[in-house]
């Protein structure tokens, strides 16, 4: 008797064995304020060679979302829920993709901005390294580097933070592999995101190649898109808006230094696809990319705050330098929507998306998913593919109902049939997309509705001409935000019944005189400081 059940003891465990050997290892990417157009498989001219090989072999979303801001895209990408829902950057109402994973038996690791409460390793990653603030200098870093929960100081020469991410990314992946588990690993990367500080040799790579402006690159851009049927069809892209100026209208030194801007940003954008080539050509050596689901994402649309830039006439590479962003260039790395980061539009919410797995996708290399999707998504979809519960209870804190669905159906080449409204919201911009409903508030400003299955770019707000459908999904969003968001009062009040004759933020560029410019956005911080309510990155 003993011997038949140390037998069937051994068979169990065998076949437990099996098992995890067929989950596979799943590496996230998150870039920071990339815009919808910044690789190359979406529209972009910037050297993007791996993410593009990446869509070659894999699977392109078309309409997948994330939040509009930082902080509460990485809410919504580790806990299944809004970020209101979520808890914010506590996570009190929520269990995360780590401990979830965790407990099912993967090695967790983490590198890069955390930008939530606590510290990664307080939240299922057996392993960490990265920044807990929201941003930091590229090359110096700040007070808040972290090395598997102790103090991390960075060091005074050869530091990098887009080269560091992967190094130690590496080494987290020589841990699982020794340990013999699946793995789960995190890169959080924080370019884009200013300050816009390329290393000097991706810098020189891109100097002069911007010098014909933005209306050429967005032209370019969109006209790519449409070489590579991104759309599906006829796509028309917004026209350029009011508060920026023609490229030809501007002065020659004004055209100068957003072209080096440009050049800056490319070259950040540059240096990640070249640090995930790394880990990929790493994944291939050791036979595990055929077996390892591979998702790339931003956390918003490209950022439009040109708060200050420190040292115009120096060097970006320069640790000293810090050059701060365009809102002229965010409108062409949006190519083709409307708005930007923060914004709950096409521009603020769209993000490339890229699933790459040879070994689990069941869609032919280079596909299109056309179904709307969101970061929400991104736990319930991992914890099926890994085999894993989601927990209904958690010690300290009390998770609400997922918001997301599992996109399982699509990547095994299915369709997704029961997709719930997407709820947006962020501060006092506002959004719902509901099948191919989209209503949209900018800054609380009227609702306006719009079918994207004909208009993705939002160009025809018709909801006076279907108030049934636009009052429908305003009370639908109401409804979300006060009973699943549990959203303060005030980010549910009422829309403003008229829009102001422009809309202007007092952060985006003044084109007219960049130094007024910064002096203004000076006086601006000082304000914020007397109310000691600093910006949020």
């Amino acid at each position: 008797m003993k011997r038949k059940l140390s037998l069937a003891v051994t068979l169990l465990a065998v076949s437990a064995a099996a098992w995890a050997a067929e989950r596979p290892n799943i590496l996230v990417l998150l870039t920071d304020d990339l815009g919808f157009s910044d690789i190359g498989c979406y529209g972009s001219e910037i050297a993007t060679p791996n993410l593009d090989r990446l869509a070659a072999n894999g699977l392109r979303f078309t309409q997948f979302y994330n939040t509009a801001k930082c902080h509460s895209s990485r809410v919504s990408l580790m806990s299944g829920r809004w970020c209101r829902q979520a808890g914010d950057e506590s996570l009190r109402r929520a269990v995360t993709v780590p401990e979830i994973l965790g407990t099912a038996g993967y090695f967790t690791a983490m590198t890069g901005k955390w930008h939530l409460d606590k510290q990664p390793t307080e939240f299922g990653f057996q392993r960490y390294f990265g920044h807990l603030s929201g941003a930091c200098n590229y090359y110096t870093g700040d007070k808040t580097f972290r090395l598997n929960g102790e103090p991390w100081t960075v060091p005074d020469k050869g530091f990098y933070t887009t080269v560091a991410n992967v190094d130690f990314a590496l080494t987290f992946l020589s841990e699982a592999r020794a340990a013999k588990k699946p793995w789960f690993l995190y890169v959080a990367f924080n370019a884009p995101h200013a300050p816009l500080q390329p290393l000097e040799a991706d810098y020189k790579k891109y100097l002069g190649r911007y010098d014909a402006g933005w209306d050429i690159v967005r032209g370019a851009r969109a006209a790519k898109q449409k070489e590579l049927g991104l759309f599906g069809h006829e796509t028309a892209p917004s026209p350029r808006p009011d508060h920026i100026p023609a490229w030809d209208a501007l002065t020659p030194e004004m055209r100068a230094w957003e072209s080096r801007r440009m050049a800056a940003y490319a070259a950040l954008i540059d240096r990640v696809d070249q640090e995930i080539g790394r880990l990929v050509a790493d994944l291939q050596r050791r036979g595990e990319l055929d077996n390892t689901l591979i998702l790339f994402l931003s956390d918003n649309g490209a950022c439009p705050y040109d708060r200050r830039s420190v040292g115009r006439g120096r060097d970006p590479f320069l640790p000293e330098t810090q050059w701060s962003d365009s809102t002229g260039w965010a409108w062409a790395r949006n190519t083709p929507f409307r708005y930007y980061k923060q914004n709950q539009y096409e521009g603020g919410i769209a993000t490339p998306a890229i699933v790459h797995w040879p070994a689990g996708l069941k869609t032919a290399p280079g596909s299109f998913a056309r179904t709307p999707a969101h970061l929400v998504d991104v736990l319930p979809t991992l914890a099926e593919l890994a085999g894993a519960t989601v927990p209904a209870v958690w010690p300290g804190r009390e998770p609400t109902p997922l918001a997301g669905v599992s996109l399982a159906p699509i990547l095994a080449g299915g369709a997704l049939t029961n997709r719930p409204p997407i709820h947006l919201l962020y501060n006092s911009d506002r959004g719902l997309r509901d099948g191919d409903w989209k209503l949209v508030s900018f800054q609380s400003e009227p609702w306006e509705l719009y079918n994207l299955a004909t208009d993705r770019t939002e160009l025809t707000n018709v909801a006076a001409q279907h108030p049934d459908i636009a009052a429908r999904m305003t009370k639908q969003w109401h409804d979300m935000a006060a009973n699943v968001l549990m959203a303060p009062a005030k980010e549910r009040a009422p829309v403003a019944s008229a829009s102001p004759a422009e809309r202007r933020h007092r952060e985006w560029t003044d084109f007219t005189s960049p130094e007024a410019s910064s002096e203004r956005k000076d006086a601006n911080r000082r304000r914020r400081a007397a109310k000691q309510t600093p910006p949020n990155p």
